[in-house]
């Protein structure tokens, strides 16, 4: 069938000309939409109407001159590729010969593929602008169509004073990007060079990369263009950017939420395909002009299906689950499991607690509650009130202690002997959630919640401790429970063990540092305990201060000594005599501490230095001191010190110190400008090529200190705590509390938090291995050449982002 004439007469099958109602019409058509309504009347006052019968082909591609733009009004009008012909097939294949195969399968499945235009859609805008008036697609009404056609010179006109239409028409369609010529650029190596550098599929095998190349496609969107449609819009591919922006956006109740801009590299629909039945979870809108490649879904999932590191990147924000799972990659390589690992550490408790509560009312008497526990044969029973709420619990221990060794009547109301409020946690909680619950709130029975939030059962810490192997929440009981500092020594040892078993078995870096914390503070309070006890009783209120990792609660197994000592101001004529008390109890527990396992400080900040063992008053001058004269040299040592906590004493004097702090702070810029030139002291270990910057000799030749890699984050957040008040010293908390004050945007916190997890795990990881495999001291070194491709890769992003924060604080409190 040749080219048709059409007709340009008025037909009467048309019940309108171009008037009114057609300025309107049109401008709800992009890009007219954008125009002034002026401008819509110059246009409707140039265009004509004209009728096309069905099948009728208008353009053939590469051949016929499109000299109008046609706008549907009513029918249809189908655009398609025609298959190239022998010549122009072999020359694009003889442009990528090492993916011949794939290139003419591509350029076969080309011509097949078909696009039709509806009311409203336009033609010939593209080929006017960027192909010399050659038309870009064959062109064929599949049915009766009218179209409103402007001539050409008015359209270049048009284009000409307002750039938004000519970006439009230079773009618009996407399948300007799939013509033979960029088929071959797609398979000739651009997009292999182009997916080798970014992740998830710079984890997979070279080889893996070169095939998904030749899979790929390019899409082009103009800006601000709604792509996809969140819970409406069907994904068939996952979409990579490869040149623009765009924004995408969670929509409840007209509210949108998890917004984020994303950029070159980024990826869009793989969640969607993998967990949502390929409707989009989210909207996707262009910000900018933008190119995407796509990849067919189907061999998307067959690349999930075989590379676990690469699925698990889509099926978690930020690839958190990835994270962990590269984490116990590389626990996996040098720690084997055994028989008798806590695996139950890891599992929810829903196996362990017993579903069988007993209750009783809250007057009924301890005599009736009693022989109700010895009926069911219990050693606990859950106490309600008169409304059936369960308001507490009785035990064991409770009728022992409070009844039989003080002679309380029988007689007495169960309620004045239970413990309220009732302890409880949720049945999905894991093992390790409930042991760290019973040992920081000092209970050996809880209660066990629902979904509803209902009571369903009871877990004690006998359910738990029947299991195999030493557990945390026994070595705590038994640090707790002795007397001797050899003992507590030899318990201390046992802490390596304890932390390899939790990680071997999937325990997260918060999860190992509020175990090691909770050790350390049992032990201090142990220590301090004995030490009272053979000096007597302290003269005056004191608080046993501690400091740094211990301060901030992210104690690792390699750590020294850092604490001092606040007492309350004495007279002046006990003031000799207080000071040489608290310096005597400083020097017995830090030399224990030290004999345990904690090693002096290096730098002498420990309370046995008579400088860190002070009233309150002289404690108030440091910190003036500090934020008002210090210059940064002098912070650069003090800053230690404004990650103090309490670890034993009266903690009403370290409160007091940190509001003072707090005051102390407000509107003084120098201080945290001094703050900031420190936090820029330690890069992260990145050269300008991307490269690991290594120890060149010595003992940890090849190697890193991921301590010290990890500081700008601790100190970062720090600066930015102090500065808005906030009182928490642990780093996770920090950043969350940041968050909470939207100082921190929703992205910038979790990226910094998982990227602060992933961090503390590797380095758990090594430290571990050190004790256990190595059979050395627990170190702080990295080797990168030991990670697996997944790890470096990690790393890299994660340092990248360090010195992006580093440039960001620094324009903001030094001004460069």
């Amino acid at each position: 069938m040749g080219i048709a004439y059409f007709s340009t007469e008025p037909d009467p099958a048309i019940s309108e000309t171009p008037d009114h109602r057609t300025v309107a019409w049109l401008s709800r058509i992009p890009p007219f939409a954008s125009l002034p309504q002026s401008e819509l009347e110059e246009i409707i006052h140039a265009l004509h109407v004209e009728t096309v019968p069905e099948g009728t082909i208008l353009f053939l591609q590469g051949r016929s001159m499109v000299e109008n733009v046609y706008i549907v009004k009513s029918g249809a009008l189908e655009l398609h590729d025609q298959q190239p012909d022998e010549k122009t097939r072999k020359s694009v294949l003889k442009e990528s010969d090492n993916f011949a195969p794939q290139c003419d399968q591509f350029l076969k499945d080309l011509a097949k593929q078909k696009h039709t235009l509806t009311e409203g859609e336009i033609f010939g805008g593209f080929s006017m602008l960027r192909n010399a008036g050659v038309s870009d697609k064959t062109a064929k009404a599949t049915q009766y169509s009218i179209f409103y056609v402007i001539p050409g010179p008015v359209f270049l006109d048009i284009c000409h004073r307002y750039s938004i239409v000519s970006d439009f028409f230079a773009g618009s369609f996407s399948q300007k990007m799939m013509d033979a010529s960029y088929a071959a650029m797609i398979v000739s190596g651009q997009a292999k060079q182009f997916l080798l550098n970014t992740v998830p599929f710079s984890f997979l095998p070279e080889s893996e990369i070169t095939r998904i190349a030749s899979e790929l496609s390019v899409v082009y969107h103009p800006r601000d263009h709604l792509v996809f449609t969140q819970g409406i819009s069907h994904i068939d591919a996952l979409y990579v950017i490869q040149k623009g922006a765009a924004e995408r956006y969670f929509e409840e109740s007209n509210q949108i939420t998890l917004h984020d801009r994303i950029s070159e590299g980024s990826l869009f629909g793989g969640i969607s395909m993998l967990l949502n039945n390929n409707i989009a979870i989210r909207s996707l809108k262009t910000m900018e002009d933008t190119h995407f490649y796509t990849w067919p879904r189907q061999p998307f999932l067959d690349i999930c299906n075989r590379f676990e590191s690469f699925s698990e990147y889509f099926t978690d924000t930020f690839g958190k689950r990835m994270l962990d799972r590269s984490y116990a990659s590389i626990v996996a390589q040098t720690i084997q499991p055994r028989e008798e690992s806590l695996q139950y550490l890891n599992q929810s408790i829903e196996s362990i607690y017993v579903r069988n509560i007993v209750t009783c009312l809250m007057d009924m008497t301890i005599q009736s509650v009693a022989e109700q526990m010895t009926r069911h044969r219990c050693s606990s029973i859950l106490v309600k009130n008169a409304e059936g709420d369960f308001i507490g619990i009785v035990t064991d221990s409770d009728l022992r202690k409070k009844v039989i060794r003080t002679g309380l009547s029988f007689l007495k109301p169960v309620s004045a002997i239970m413990s309220t409020p009732l302890r409880h946690i949720p049945q999905k909680a894991l093992v390790f959630e409930a042991l760290m619950s019973m040992m920081q709130e000092n209970v050996k029975h809880m209660a066990v919640t629902g979904s509803d939030d209902r009571v369903v059962g009871i877990l004690t810490n006998r359910d738990i401790l029947t299991s195999r192997g030493r557990s945390p929440l026994i070595l705590i009981r038994e640090i707790q429970a002795t007397d001797s500092l050899d003992q507590i020594t030899h318990l201390h040892e046992q802490l390596p063990a304890v932390v390899q078993n939790l990680i071997r078995n999937g325990a997260k870096a918060g999860n190992l540092t509020r175990l090691i914390t909770t050790v350390s503070d049992t032990i201090l309070v142990k220590l301090l305990d004995m030490a009272i006890a053979k000096m007597g009783q302290p003269p005056c209120r004191f608080a046993f201060m501690v400091m740094g990792s211990e301060g901030r609660k992210e104690q690792t197994l390699k750590t020294d000594q850092d604490n001092a000592i606040i007492y309350e101001d004495p007279s002046e004529s006990s003031g000799e005599d207080v000071h040489a008390y608290f310096m005597g109890l400083a020097e017995m527990v830090c030399t224990w501490l030290d004999q345990v396992g904690y090693d002096f400080c290096k730098g002498n900040v420990m309370a046995k230095n008579p400088q860190w063992c002070q009233p309150v008053s002289v404690w108030k001058q440091y910190f003036s001191t500090w934020t008002h004269q210090a210059e940064a040299e002098d912070l650069l040592q003090a800053s230690i010190f404004f990650d103090f906590r309490g670890g034993y004493g009266d903690m009403t004097l370290v409160s007091d110190l940190r509001q003072y702090l707090m005051d102390t702070l407000l509107g003084w810029a120098g201080f945290f400008r001094h703050m900031t030139e420190n936090a820029l002291y330690f890069r992260p270990p990145l050269g300008f090529f991307r490269n690991f910057i290594v120890e060149s000799k010595g003992e940890y030749r090849d190697s890193f200190d991921i301590k010290s890699a990890m500081m700008p984050i601790i100190d970062i957040i720090r600066i930015y705590s102090l500065k808005y008040g906030i009182a928490e010293t642990n780093t996770p908390e920090r950043m969350l509390q940041l968050y909470y004050k939207k100082k921190l945007t929703w992205d910038t916190y979790s990226e910094l938090e998982h990227a602060y997890g992933f961090l503390m795990q590797l380095r758990f990881s090594r430290q571990v291995n050190a004790v256990l495999i190595d059979k050395t001291g627990p170190n702080n070194f990295v080797n990168p050449k030991k990670l697996t491709r997944i790890e470096q890769t990690m790393l890299k992003e994660i340092f990248a982002r360090i010195d992006r924060m580093q440039k960001h604080i620094s324009f903001e409190f030094t001004g460069s």
